[in-house]
């Protein structure tokens, strides 16, 4: 669900670039980069914690 809603912003952001909207690009951009950043932390972590912690 996160890698869906960077995806999202990310095209928001395509859009926004497109018609010359660079304020609202620049903040779609950034808020796709963190919820992406945020995504793969996530997604290690849990990868690390399921070959760690195996039941």
């Amino acid at each position: 669900m996160l890698l869906k809603f960077a995806l999202a912003f990310l095209i928001v952001a395509l859009i926004a670039a497109l018609f010359g909207f660079t304020n609202i690009a620049a903040a779609a951009v950034g808020i796709a980069k963190t919820l992406f950043f945020i995504f793969m932390a996530l997604f290690i972590l849990l990868l690390l914690a399921g070959l760690l912690f195996k039941v």
